[in-house]
């Protein structure tokens, strides 16, 4: 392939995210504007033009849908299968890793995924066991509890010795819920990702050889991760510093569930001469709703910064509508 058609369709933004050196970088992608190219292309980038291995390539997303998308559109346009190369969920991949190494996890080989359902199935039968009234020890707040711990990267064993009383009945949960689970050979989502760092952090050896393998790593959606993906990341990619983190601060709305926007400020003082490409030319909204969103956006006096724009014509006038219910709104 001519590596010059990488380039070929590609505004100068996107060109200077896709064919920069290999290094740190943050790349602040606002909405609509081609963040899934830029991450397919700079990878197409790596393999022809630099002749990286597919296989030193770690590419992250956060739903299966984007892995396969990405995958997808790297295969059609590579022109062969990369069906070995890592494109996955932090979910996915830290199971393969665990599946990969479950001795030196401390796993059982056949150990057990357990869905949401399973968990919450499981923590009602550890309150039971603790004579726990349900009433007063709800289940889904006793799971969120435990995997807000985990995402923050917390043992139960950590946490012995603090709070009030009632916080101390929660960590005696949890540190039941660790003894069972462990007992069973069972893994629930959280306690993937955590297992998975916990390898990579306690096995030197192990570390470094994926650091080695992976050269060049890549995620999507920066702005969704949480502390303990973030240290996932930082653990494989911070010996070579080959890192390119795509997000959009303005577009961070999942703090709720243990997102951390300020992961994209500590990238840049994790990854010394981080480089920042902002994509802000819009393919998919009229000029009218840029300007509607930027001025909206701007009144956020913590993000980074971007102003988007677009080739394309205003459109028509934006009107607000009140609605009088459900019914009416549709």
């Amino acid at each position: 392939m001519d590596v010059s058609k990488i380039f070929d369709a590609l505004n100068d933004a996107q060109r200077e995210a896709v064919g920069a050196t290999p290094g740190p970088m943050l790349v602040l992608a606002g909405a609509g504007s081609g963040k899934t190219r830029v991450l397919t292309y700079r990878i197409a980038y790596l393999v022809q033009a630099l002749q990286a291995s597919p296989y030193s390539i770690l590419a992250v997303t956060f739903t299966n849908k984007a892995a396969s998308e990405m995958r997808r559109r790297i295969e059609d346009f590579l022109g062969f299968s990369v069906r070995g190369m890592w494109i996955g969920t932090f979910h996915g991949l830290s199971h393969r890793l665990l599946r990969d190494h479950h001795e030196l996890a401390g796993l059982p080989s056949g150990f057990e995924i357990l869905d949401s359902d399973d968990q919450y199935r499981v923590i009602r039968r550890a309150l039971r066991e603790m004579n726990l009234d349900e009433e007063h020890w709800p289940p889904r707040q006793v799971q969120w509890f435990i995997n807000s711990q985990k995402e923050e990267g917390r043992r139960s064993a950590a946490l012995h010795g603090t709070g009030d009383a009632h916080q101390q009945t929660l960590i005696r949960v949890y540190t039941h819920y660790e003894e069972t689970c462990k007992r069973l050979g069972l893994v629930d989502f959280a306690e993937l990702l955590l297992s998975a760092l916990e390898l990579l952090e306690q096995n030197q050896s192990l570390r470094e050889n994926y650091q080695q393998r992976f050269q060049h790593v890549l995620v999507d959606e920066f702005q969704d991760s949480n502390t303990i993906q973030y240290r996932w990341l930082k653990c494989l990619a911070l010996a070579h510093g080959q890192i390119m983190a795509v997000g959009d601060d303005d577009q961070s709305i999942y703090g709720w569930r243990g997102a951390r926007i300020e992961n994209m400020a500590q990238l840049q003082k994790d990854f010394t001469g981080t480089e920042v490409v902002r994509l802000e030319q819009n393919y998919r909204s009229t000029g009218n709703i840029l300007k509607a969103a930027n001025a909206v956006i701007d009144l956020n006096p913590d993000r980074m910064g971007k102003n988007l724009w677009t080739e394309g014509d205003d459109g028509e006038p934006i009107r607000v509508y009140g609605a009088l219910d459900e019914l009416d709104e549709g």
